[in-house]
């Protein structure tokens, strides 16, 4: 599956013009230095773009702003992207900002456990 020109354009633009927090996470998260994983930010997955992404733990990132008021959206997005077989961990900025420490010390946590099974080409398990 070919990923959307457009939200490839738009993921390289959200890379440039990283929020404060994601910057402080983003830090804490390149260059594997997060429990040896390599992590990459603003990933076309679909029709979304996941904040961070560690492909290798099935695990996504999520950084959520004064942007993220629709809850019935956001649920959509987790859903979505659960159904591909990822887990969806979802911070606010306040978090990130002051409690970076907390947020790290829970994506160890998520890291270290198994993931979810793995699913069929048609995202609907063994």
């Amino acid at each position: 599956m070919q990923t959307d020109p457009l939200l490839l354009d738009r993921a390289r633009k959200m890379r440039r013009q990283m929020t404060e927090p994601e910057t402080r996470l983003w830090l804490a998260l390149r260059g594997k230095r997060l429990n040896g994983v390599k992590f990459t930010r603003q990933v076309p997955l679909g029709p979304y773009i996941a904040d961070f992404c560690a492909r290798s733990a099935r695990l996504i990132i999520e950084v959520d702003g004064d942007t993220h008021t629709d809850q019935f959206r956001d649920d959509r997005r987790t859903g979505w992207l659960e159904a591909q077989g990822y887990r969806v961990l979802r911070y606010s900025n306040a978090d990130v900002t002051m409690n970076l420490d907390g947020v790290l010390q829970d994506i160890r946590a998520a890291l270290t456990t198994a993931p979810h099974p793995t699913l069929s080409p048609e995202g609907r398990g063994l």
